[in-house]
C-alpha cells in the first residue's frame, strides 16, 4: 500500500465537452498543484454536492460558461504524492453562444483527440484519455 492510498480520496469532477470533434481543455491555474498542466476543466466536489452540480458550478466559476446536461462517463482513481483523488468525468454540453473565457489565470482551448494526446496532461487526465477516450 502506498502512502497516498492510505489517505481518504478527494472527490473531484472533470467536464468532457466536445464540439466539432474537439475537446475543451484548460491548464491548471498558476500556484496550484500541477500548475500549467492541461486537464479537462473541473474541481473539488463540495460536501453534500453531487458531481453533476459540481461540474456545472466549476465550469461557471472557472470558464464563465453555463454548461448543461452533465452525464457520468468514467471514474479514475489516481495517487499523487501524499494524496489520492477520485476523478469523476462527466460529459457536458455548451449551449450555442457559450464560449469559455478563463477566470483563474489559466489557458483554455479546443483540441482533437490526437492533439490532446500530445499535450502535457495531468496524469489522471492522461489515464482517462488513454483508458476511455481512445477506446471509443
Amino acid at each position: 500500500m502506498t502512502a497516498a492510498s492510505a489517505v481518504p480520496a478527494i472527490d473531484v469532477c472533470a467536464a468532457v465537452v466536445r464540439q466539432r470533434q474537439r475537446f475543451l481543455l484548460a491548464t491548471r491555474p498558476p500556484g496550484s498543484h500541477l500548475a500549467g498542466y492541461w486537464e479537462f476543466p473541473g474541481g473539488k466536489i463540495h460536501a453534500g454536492e453531487t458531481p453533476e452540480a459540481c461540474i456545472l458550478r466549476e465550469l461557471c466559476e472557472e470558464l464563465g460558461v453555463a454548461a448543461v446536461e452533465p452525464e457520468f462517463l468514467a471514474l479514475v482513481e489516481h495517487d499523487y504524492p501524499g494524496k489520492r483523488i477520485r476523478l469523476h468525468f462527466l460529459r457536458c454540453r455548451l449551449p450555442d453562444g457559450e464560449n469559455p473565457h478563463p477566470h483563474e489565470g489559466q489557458q483554455c482551448g479546443w483540441f482533437t483527440l490526437a492533439e490532446l494526446r500530445a499535450l502535457n496532461l495531468a496524469p489522471a487526465d492522461r489515464r482517462f484519455v488513454e483508458e476511455f477516450l481512445v477506446r471509443t
